[in-house]
């Protein structure tokens, strides 16, 4: 069993930066892939990122949606149990609820359905 949950949401202006955490609880963190999604109101949850555990490739290799990457950057410490999600240069369009998310599976990890473990989300308002 693993919980998550999510902190550093917040009210930001267009062109800002903010950097979410996501604490996890449980002993084998290290072994999961951990994705960020988001929701956006009247939408589908969609991924945003992830970042592989360890044993896939050598593991801690980050993924990117095509309308964040090269914004946005994922990165874990498994000695905090934490996975991060710095955003830079927001923009309106990423105003959505962020959710992370763990998975120990290998394929098709680009869908929520396929994440086992979820946070609360925390809540991301780019103004223009």
């Amino acid at each position: 069993q693993v919980q998550l949950e999510e902190s550093g949401g917040g009210l930001v202006q267009a062109g800002g930066s903010l950097r979410l955490s996501c604490a996890a609880s449980g002993r084998t963190f290290s072994s999961y892939t951990m994705g960020w999604f988001r929701q956006a109101p009247g939408r589908e949850r969609e991924l945003v990122g992830y970042i592989t555990g360890s044993g896939r490739g050598g593991g801690n290799v980050a993924v990117y949606t095509d309308s964040v990457r090269g914004r946005f950057t994922i990165s874990r410490d498994n000695t905090k149990n934490t996975v991060y999600l710095e955003m830079n240069n927001l923009k309106p369009e990423d105003t959505a609820d962020y959710y992370c998310a763990a998975t120990l599976r290998r394929l098709l990890i680009d869908t929520p359905q396929n994440y086992d473990y979820w946070g609360r989300g925390t809540q991301v308002t780019v103004s223009s």
